[in-house]
């Protein structure tokens, strides 16, 4: 609960402050047990972002893709689904909206490795 904050900061900078937006969309993925305590928490602490509904069935598959073993976490990928870092906390706790840029160049580097 104390990251949230932090996330909806980052993501109203990058979205709503920055001509164009940047092309970045937080999808939320829930660990709640219910879904009325999952909607209960997204009204309270953040917006609009994506979700998967609980129950859904690929929240087990993507928290297992992704080695998510404890929250947050928050791992940033392209659209392709790679993995550009899964560090995404605690580089937005150290550097900000900064690391957005590092990332966009971590996407290229991967684009430019697969062609």
């Amino acid at each position: 609960r104390d990251f949230t904050p932090v996330l909806c900061d980052f993501y109203t900078e990058l979205l709503e402050e920055t001509e164009p937006p940047a092309p970045f969309e937080v999808v939320f993925i829930s660990s709640d047990h219910s879904a009325e305590e999952m909607v209960g928490y997204m009204h309270a602490m953040h917006g609009d972002w994506l979700d998967l509904p609980l129950p859904d069935p690929y929240t087990h598959d993507l928290k297992k893709k992704y080695n998510i073993t404890a929250i947050p976490k928050l791992v940033i990928v392209k659209q392709t689904g790679e993995v550009i870092t899964d560090k995404g906390r605690k580089q937005i706790r150290d550097k900000g909206v900064s690391c957005f840029r590092n990332w966009l160049e971590g996407a290229d580097i991967f684009q430019n490795f697969s062609s």
